[in-house]
């Protein structure tokens, strides 16, 4: 009974821990790095008949070469909403429209703009490690509050160990997904 509890905390943790991965891995996509990537429009909103909805819910977006994307509204209507969300979301892009698609040419980062984004990245991979290590903490809590209540001390101490290298696994996710993204931002 208190083995299956261990197990239940330390499986409920390690989901946790691979959310706050996920999330990283998800917002790192989003962030420019010097060619061109439908992801960076996952954040930008639109104001589609009232409400505000995510620019690849209302248009296709195609990469036809490394530094051009295409957005192409279902809509036509939609083109200059579309085009002032993404001058408005300040993403260093100027979209161009032919009546039909907007057409944006993706410009070189500079390198103060590639150290920003590497600095932004950081930053994102130390509050996913903060996730990580609060789950961590959250799950030894509660196995010394079961300690209390009649939870062997061989079992709790196991259990933290095993929770430890989830958190170590995790931690160096992390760490390897920002290693990747800043090879790419810095690559020119």
């Amino acid at each position: 009974m208190m083995i299956e509890k261990a197990k239940e905390i330390i499986a409920s943790t390690s989901q946790k821990m691979a959310e706050a991965v996920e999330f990283l891995d998800e917002d790192l996509k989003t962030y420019r790095a010097g060619k061109a990537n439908p992801a960076v429009f996952n954040a930008v909103m639109v104001n589609y008949y009232g409400s505000m909805t995510p620019v690849p819910q209302v248009a296709s977006i195609n990469t036809p070469d490394a530094k051009t994307i295409i957005i192409q509204p279902w809509d036509k209507k939609m083109i200059p909403a579309i085009e002032k969300a993404i001058m408005d979301a300040n993403i260093g892009f100027t979209p161009q429209n032919n009546g039909e698609q907007i057409r944006i040419n993706v410009p070189a980062l500079t390198e103060e703009r590639r150290r920003e984004l590497v600095k932004t990245a950081r930053t994102a991979g130390e509050n996913a490690k903060i996730s990580i290590r609060n789950a961590r903490r959250e799950a030894i809590d509660i196995l010394r509050k079961l300690q209390k209540e009649g939870m062997p001390e061989d079992v709790v101490k196991v259990s933290e160990v095993d929770i430890q290298k989830e958190t170590d696994t995790y931690t160096k996710n992390v760490d390897d997904l920002l290693a990747d993204k800043e090879k790419e931002i810095m690559t020119v």
